[in-house]
């Protein structure tokens, strides 16, 4: 049986670009910032703000930004280095 693919440390690597290890010893940097800017939306644009990007946290093996999960990915798609148009938005 296979383990979920879960990511296991984050860290900023600047310019609006994350660091992460996943749990199959693997590491990846995905520019998240070029997703931001290529699908504006309330939710998301405040995360242009360096300071506030930076607050992102991991939760339950995915990396997550604001209280409410305004902002996650898919984990398949960080761990191949791409931040997609798959975003889950969490209703308020």
């Amino acid at each position: 049986m296979s383990k979920r693919l879960k990511i296991i440390r984050a860290r900023d690597a600047g310019n609006l670009r994350v660091k992460l290890w996943f749990s199959d010893e693997t590491e990846q940097v995905v520019d998240i910032g070029e997703f931001i800017r290529n699908h504006p939306h309330p939710a998301y644009n405040r995360f242009l703000d360096a300071d506030l990007f930076k607050t992102f946290q991991l939760d339950n093996g995915n990396i997550v930004w604001g209280e409410d999960w305004d902002l996650i990915f898919p984990v398949y798609q960080l761990h191949r280095g791409i931040a997609d148009g798959d975003v889950i938005e969490q209703e308020r």
